[in-house]
This record gives C-alpha cells, structure tokens and sequence, in this order.
C-alpha cells in the first residue's frame, strides 16, 4: 500500500477504476464487462501463440523429413559429369561448417512391373558414403541399404512407390531411362532389369512415393556417365545453408553450381511462409474483437464517471490528466489480460504433446490417425520471437482502443456534468 501512495493521482484513480466496483449493480456490469476484455484479448494471445507454434512444430517436422533424404547443398558441374568430386569434397571441408560429402548420380526414368508403372527420380549413390548426408540407411524398414552393390542392378524403393507397384523385397522391376537408342523408328527407351533389395521410409509422401536409389556406377551406365553429376554436403547448422553455399562458391571453380535446400524447396517454404503470416492476421482478429470490447468498457465508464470527472477538473486536473486516468485504466486492461493470455499460451505451447494424448484418450478420439495422416502426433516448437510480437501487438491493439474513449473523458465539461447532480 505504501508503493500505491507514492503514484502520481492519475495511476491511483485509474487502478481503482479497474477493480472491481461494488457500490450500484451498474458499476458491477461495467467490471463485469472489463473483465470479459481481460479474458478476450488473454484468450487471442494464447489461441495465437499455441496455433504458430503448432504451425512451426508441422513444419519443422516436415522439413527434419525432407532433409533427411534430401543434401543440405549440392554442387554439380555444368557439364553434368564432376570428374574430381573428390578434390572439389577436399576444397568444401575447408569449410569448417561441411561435415559430411558424397557423390551422387541424380536421373529420372520409369519403373515398371507387370501393367504398372511411375516415374521416378533415380539416384545413384555410394552406400559407404551416402549416410555421411543422409538418413536413408537407416530409413530403410525391409531389408538392407548396403545390397547395393556395382554390377548387380539392384534398387532400394521408396515405401509409398513399392506399394504403388506392388513389389517386394526380391521381385524384380523394370525401369526406362529417356535417352535411348535413336533408330529409323524414332527413339527407343533403354530398359534395364533391376532387382528390390530395399524399401526405405522418410515418413515424407513426395520421396517415398518417387524416389529410387541404386549404385552410383550402376546409374552412371544407365544414364550414360562418366563420372557422377555432382557433390552433395551436410552442415553442422542446416540453417545455415544458404550463407555458406554463398561461401563456397566463392572459393571453388567457377565452372560448378551450387543449391541449397531452400531453393530446392522454394514453393513449399513459401507456401508455408505465407500461410503462417495469414494465420497471424486472422488470430489478430480475436484480440482486435477484445479491443473493440475494451472501447464499450471504457465509454461505459467515462459515462458512470462524469461527475467524478467534473469533481477532478474543479480540483485542478488537467484535461490531460484526465486522459491519462482511462488510458492507464485501459492499458491495465490490455497488459494483465496480455500477461494472462502469454502465460498460458506458452504453457500449453510447452506442455502440447503431453495435454492433446490425455484429451484424446479422455474423449476417445484420435484427431491425426495414423493410417490418414504420416504424422500422428501434433508437434509444437515455440518460437520466442513469435511470443514477443504477439504480446506487443496484442497491447499496442488495448492500447489503440483507449485513445477515443480517453479523449472523449478529457473533453467533458465540469458545469454540464454536474447540471443535474
């Protein structure tokens, strides 16, 4: 109480308009009517946060997938053929952010089995190599990544593609490449028997649906090589990717090209970009509605407080100070129902993977089944950045809607007001 006594007058009137009025039913009703602003814009903030971290726990979840078959940056020879991709792997572990190189052959072609066919995207690989930037070795769910073997055309499938062509470990499939042989008939597909030695699983729809790996030397006969296409290289920080992609090209031959996963994957990062952003306008939404309830709040008050406000103006308050009163009134408003609504966003941001399970096994319900969705349980990865936006963005909106009622108090007249008091 003794802190409460040093504020200047404008905070102590403000903070006991606030609470709670007890002497007439309508003080009752307009503290009744703060509070439900309290719980509007507390319940924005944490639907905002929990819905963006559960935005960002999908796609983090998403990209942990894709990256796991697909190189944090690629290097390729404008050629098509990289003839020292050893020398050109010594040059990018100068990089002391490269921990990991291996070649690859990338292609595309049809497989085919029986009356079944899809294509595919072929990659060759050195087996020894391949988990230095990749997990596909350990991805694989039916027999062994290692059978590929140079000379014995066999192919490790994707789960979703072995499924779509009905095959198994053992059968054998068919593939067409493009660049056949050319004869007075046109051009003819070359064919090349392979045998499955392998189904893999990255858990993303897009690579086991349309991705094949055989032997590097394998694919460098199939598709005609003399050398493999390129590089590919994994970094400590992943993030990091296009910066030391930018790095590197700088210091190796101007004659290769570099790509980092983001490019691979602009559309769907962009996607996700914007979706998040629409995502953050359409929950502003529900604090913008809150604030808008604090503005009928706090007109309602001004027009309980007249008579109050006359009093403080014959004692000397200043127009100013009597906006100052329900711009305090209304930021309390705003900041304890920010606070409110930050704390238990972030606890249940925290604690998702923990509550969702016991609502659904409270309910009986099972909201991403597996046998619909890859991935069953819901993911949240809590950015505090997003935190910090959120809960600026939700007071400047309480703050924004003092302004009109505030002003609106400060233009009172002391004689009008007390006319008939």
């Amino acid at each position: 109480m003794s802190i409460l006594k040093k504020l200047p007058f404008e905070w102590l009137v403000g903070i006991r308009y606030t609470r709670a009025g007890k002497r007439s039913g309508r003080n009752s009703f307009i503290s009744f009517i703060s509070l439900i602003s309290m719980a509007g814009i507390a319940l924005g903030v944490a639907a905002l946060i929990v819905v963006l971290s559960v935005m960002n726990g999908f796609q983090k979840e998403v990209r942990d997938r894709m990256l796991s078959v697909v190189a944090h940056i690629e290097v390729f020879d404008a050629s098509g053929e990289m003839q020292d991709w050893e020398e050109v792997a010594r040059q990018a572990f100068k990089n002391k952010e490269v921990i990991g190189a291996a070649p690859y052959v990338e292609g595309q072609a049809v497989l085919m089995d029986g009356g079944d066919a899809r294509g595919i995207s072929v990659r060759g690989v050195l087996p020894s190599e391949e988990p230095a930037v990749s997990d596909v070795a350990k991805q694989v769910k039916q027999g062994n990544f290692n059978d590929l073997k140079p000379g014995e055309f066999n192919i490790v499938l994707g789960s979703e593609l072995a499924r779509g062509l009905r095959v198994g470990i053992g059968d054998r499939v068919t593939m067409l490449v493009p660049n056949g042989q050319v004869t007075p008939a046109g051009v003819i597909p070359r064919t090349r028997q392979f045998t499955v030695t392998g189904i893999f699983e990255a858990g993303h729809f897009e690579y086991d649906s349309s991705l094949a790996f055989i032997q590097i030397e394998d694919a460098e006969k199939l598709f005609r090589l003399n050398a493999p296409s390129g590089l590919r290289l994994k970094l400590k920080d992943m993030l990091q990717a296009p910066e030391i992609a930018q790095q590197l090209a700088q210091t190796m031959p101007p004659n290769l090209y570099l790509r980092d996963w983001s490019q691979q994957n602009a559309n769907w990062f962009a996607a996700v970009k914007t979706e998040k952003r629409m995502m953050f306008i359409i929950l502003t939404l529900i604090i913008a509605v809150a604030a808008f309830n604090l503005v009928s709040t706090l007109v309602m008050t001004v027009t309980e407080k007249q008579a109050d406000i006359a009093i403080l103006r014959t004692l000397g308050a200043s127009p100013a100070s009597i906006m100052k009163i329900f711009l305090i009134q209304g930021a309390l408003v705003g900041l304890v129902g920010t606070a409110l609504g930050v704390g238990f966003g972030v606890l249940i941001a925290l604690n998702i993977e923990t509550i969702v399970p016991a609502i659904e096994h409270l309910l009986h319900v099972q909201f991403l089944p597996k046998s619909v969705y890859v991935i069953s349980e819901l993911p949240s990865d809590l950015h505090w950045s997003d935190v910090w936006t959120i809960g600026v963005v939700a007071v400047i909106l309480a703050f924004l809607a003092t302004l009109y009622p505030s002003w609106w108090a400060a233009r009172v007249k002391p004689a009008e007001a007390l006319r008939y008091e």
